[in-house]
């Protein structure tokens, strides 16, 4: 399948936090997104991995997302070293996306610096022709593609963007796709261990932290990236 877009998640719920209404507008524009949970989010401290598993399928049909994997990396453990890069490639290589969406470049959860790394690392091997790759079970060897761009979603710090996306709209569809992971998030009847995301204040912050960078660029909500090389426009009408 070849998709337009792919997103990789450190954990389960990293690509609805951080991208979410961008997701949701892409799919209503037509395009084939697709996302890739990099571990089952298993050292969580509420609930488990097989709630996870259901929470994130319920969160890609509610984003309309065209496919959606589990790499099933350690969590808190996996690192960027071939092995890992040599699996990331072969995702790439599978649907061979233009555009690729991943963890931010800096941020208070470990897995997020350190998956944003291996997924640009990997995105850019996947181009080369000299590494050989092939889909367990298929006696075919991949093809080399390399996506046109990498874009870093914002998570837990406030990052400042390159530039962001208007997602008024569709914050809507990004907090019932957050939602889904009700175990993970703030609930008054919950009796497990609270934690940094757990928090009303948390949930609150994902609806007042877009509109408030909407309000910084003249829209209602609005989503922010990082970039690794500059982003080129054909005229400036484009950046209007």
């Amino acid at each position: 399948m070849k998709l337009d877009i792919l997103v990789f998640g450190a954990h389960p719920d990293d690509a609805e936090l951080g991208a979410g209404g961008t997701i949701a507008k892409e799919v209503a524009r037509g395009k084939k997104v697709g996302i890739i949970d990099l571990t089952r989010g298993e050292l969580g401290t509420r609930g488990t991995a097989e709630i996870r598993d259901e929470e994130a399928a319920k969160a890609a049909e509610i984003l309309g997302v065209a496919v959606r994997e589990n790499m099933q990396f350690a969590d808190g453990f996996f690192v960027n070293d071939k092995n890992h890069q040599m699996e990331v490639i072969k995702m790439v290589r599978k649907y061979r996306p233009d555009v690729v969406l991943c963890n931010a470049v800096d941020d208070r959860h470990i897995d997020h610096a350190k998956g944003s790394q291996l997924v640009s690392d990997a995105c850019f091997l996947s181009g080369l022709v000299k590494i050989d790759t092939k889909m367990e079970g298929d006696e075919q060897w991949q093809q080399p593609w390399r996506p046109r761009v990498v874009y870093h979603f914002i998570q837990w710090k406030n990052l400042e963007p390159d530039f962001v996306v208007d997602v008024s709209g569709f914050i809507e569809k990004k907090n019932e796709a957050i939602l889904a992971y009700s175990s993970q998030f703030f609930d008054p009847k919950s009796d497990e261990p609270e934690t940094p995301i757990s928090s009303k204040n948390f949930i609150d912050s994902v609806t007042y932290r877009a509109r408030d960078m909407g309000r910084l660029v003249g829209v209602e909500y609005a989503e922010g990236f990082n970039v690794e090389r500059f982003v080129a426009v054909d005229n400036l009408d484009a950046l209007l």
